[in-house]
């Protein structure tokens, strides 16, 4: 949607080249994605270091000498260090930005071991799997993801992520708590794509969506008597094609499944009343495609 919405706003025709920035920039998602869990490692690495230095201080304190290491010796932090998927994801992807960006993880750190729930963490030396899970996990949905110091960084690495940033702290948050204690690869690294068919569906939808706009457009427009069409947000309307588009054109795609995602969509992305309005025209059309026999569903259960 994103793609559409640009290349709507750049007045851009080429397609091959709008075409390979939608797939560049699905391939961004997944570095902002391995540059969230990494930093996580880091914090843990950080740490380590902070904790050494101190201990070699020549007037280091009892703390110092002897200190609480439950949050180095967490052990999900250490699966993730360890994980076989996430390094060479990382080492692939040519991710190094927290060894040129380091500051950044001090200033993580430093919020980390300011909040509460740190605090409690500490309170004991032991560790047990299922605490140290917990742990990363609020951590990270608490401190780490709404920094606003590193919100500024990633918005400035690249501008397109804003849109992506709450995707992917949300996908995070939920393998964190997911994570199991199996080994050296429990941590896994999500695919891009489910298999080629996914990313071929992809492909296809954003160019079929392009290249039948005017036919798509004409598929609402007398849905919407009393609206200004000039004055339907311009997001509602490529949101409202590219689920025509899927009704018509991807017989594959049950109709139910098609209106739930795009009322999601507008409620993510568009106005309040965006979705009561795309839901009332798509609803419209599903009876209208039902009545003329427009509607060529594969498989049980796709209506």
């Amino acid at each position: 949607m994103q793609s559409i919405y640009a290349m709507h706003q750049n007045d851009s025709d080429n397609l091959e080249k709008e075409e390979k920035f939608l797939f560049h920039s699905i391939e961004n998602i997944r570095d902002l994605y391995l540059i969230m869990v990494s930093a996580l490692v880091e914090l843990r690495n950080s740490e380590i270091s902070f904790i050494e230095k101190s201990q070699k201080k020549h007037l280091a304190t009892a703390a110092e000498r002897n200190p609480n290491n439950k949050f180095i010796n967490n052990q999900v932090l250490i699966l993730l260090e360890e994980s076989n998927p996430l390094s060479i994801a990382i080492e692939e992807r040519g991710i190094d930005n927290w060894k040129r960006n380091d500051d950044y993880i001090l200033i993580l750190l430093e919020a980390v071991k300011s909040s509460e729930i740190y605090a409690k963490y500490m309170e004991t030396r032991e560790n047990t799997f299922e605490e140290d899970r917990e742990f990363i996990a609020d951590l990270f949905v608490e401190v780490i993801a709404p920094n606003e110091k590193l919100y500024e960084y990633l918005e400035d690495y690249k501008l397109t992520w804003v849109d992506d940033i709450p995707v992917v702290n949300t996908l995070i948050s939920k393998q964190l708590r997911q994570i199991m204690p199996e080994g050296r690869d429990a941590f896994f690294v999500p695919r891009l794509y489910k298999d080629t068919d996914d990313k071929d569906f992809v492909r296809d939808l954003f160019r079929k969506t392009i290249l039948n706009n005017q036919e798509l457009a004409k598929e609402f427009i007398d849905k919407t008597p009393n609206w200004d069409t000039e004055r339907i947000a311009e997001i509602d309307t490529i949101i409202l094609k590219m689920a025509i588009c899927e009704f018509l054109k991807f017989p594959s795609i049950p109709v139910k499944v098609t209106i739930n995602e795009y009322l999601e969509i507008a409620k993510e992305y568009s106005t309040p009343k965006s979705s009561i309005f795309i839901n009332g025209i798509l609803d419209n059309l599903v009876k209208d495609y039902e009545s003329t026999n427009r509607l060529s569903k594969a498989g049980r259960g796709l209506m």
